[in-house]
């Protein structure tokens, strides 16, 4: 019998499938590979500050003349050059808060309903399908059906929330229809696919043996949903969720055509306002002076910064759940 602790000979050693051999052809096109994903990460990154870099240059004018006092002022007058950002960042992030608000719970419930054994699964698998099949939809034909179907349908309740409750500032307008309210909505809508889709992927991928062990340990399913399966998906749907926001705040045509397109400041989900992507669809190809083309680009500026900062912060949650957890 052979002794099994006999060292192997290097002649026997086949090169060509064991991929950890030092001076072997697979070795040569796993480190191609990984040069390859490297420049492709690095011209990523590049790209991504060459675009903040011609942003900035062309918002110079306006930053030269406003600097950051521009974040808070209220004006926007073409005919004499004054222009404020703060109504724009603020109907940016109401809306974004209001699609946030009614898109999460229902794609995590979409999630756990297409991704557990509530359903057979020809229903289960039709019912995500015709979820991710919204995400297709062009915006523009979101916005037409906003206007023609959803706008008469919601105006009701919104005129019986103002009849209801205009002694609270959120609902003091008398509604049109065409406000922040029926814009938060639509986003939501359109957001709730990818939201869905992603966390539905990652609830998937949760390893059946936990769920396996915390039944046997006695648990109900819902307290295996919400004691295990969420917290070990935490960092997927928050992933899922920046993903739906940086959607909600860079829509433009949908929102353009039901926000109502108003630069006035109010507490009222009622009442009419203005995106930062809506102001720069309509005002952009009409802007003559250097210094409107400045402040519309400075206003893309910091609807970038808005997307850079929120996704940090959604990293840092991750990683403060994550040590809290452990």
């Amino acid at each position: 019998m052979a002794n099994s602790s006999q060292p192997i000979s290097p002649k026997s050693v086949d090169t060509n499938s064991d991929l950890t051999v030092i001076g072997g052809k697979n070795y040569w096109t796993n480190q191609a590979f990984t040069w390859f994903a490297y420049i492709f990460a690095a011209i990523t990154i590049l790209t991504l500050f060459w675009m903040t870099w011609i942003i900035f240059k062309q918002a110079q004018p306006a930053i030269a003349k406003f600097g950051f006092s521009f974040l808070s002022g209220i004006d926007w007058d073409t005919g004499n050059d004054s222009f404020g950002a703060l109504p724009y960042i603020y109907g940016t992030l109401v809306t974004s808060v209001i699609a946030l608000l009614f898109s999460f719970p229902i794609g995590v419930a979409v999630a756990l309903i297409t991704s557990e054994n509530f359903l057979p699964p020809s229903i289960r698998t039709g019912f995500a399908f015709i979820v991710e099949l919204i995400a297709s939809i062009p915006s523009v034909i979101v916005g037409l059906w906003g206007i023609n179907v959803f706008i008469p349908a919601i105006l009701p309740i919104q005129q019986g929330l103002f009849k209801l409750f205009n002694w609270i500032p959120l609902f003091n307008t008398d509604p049109t229809g065409f406000n922040m309210l029926t814009a938060g909505i639509v986003l939501a809508i359109m957001i709730l696919p990818t939201l869905a889709a992603i966390s539905r992927d990652v609830l998937l991928v949760v390893p059946k043996e936990l769920r396996s062990a915390s039944m046997a340990l006695g648990a109900t399913r819902w307290e295996t949903i919400f004691r295990v399966l969420l917290p070990t998906a935490f960092s997927g749907i928050i992933s899922a969720t920046m993903l739906g926001l940086g959607r909600a705040l860079g829509e433009t045509l949908a929102v353009t055509m039901v926000i109502g397109n108003s630069s006035q400041i109010s507490a009222s989900l009622l009442a009419p306002a203005y995106t930062i992507p809506s102001v720069l669809a309509n005002e952009f190809a009409e802007a003559v002076s250097d210094l409107h083309r400045g402040a519309l680009t400075y206003l893309a500026l910091i609807l970038f910064a808005l997307t850079l900062l929120i996704n940090i912060a959604a990293n840092l949650l991750v990683q403060w759940f994550g040590v809290k957890t452990k």
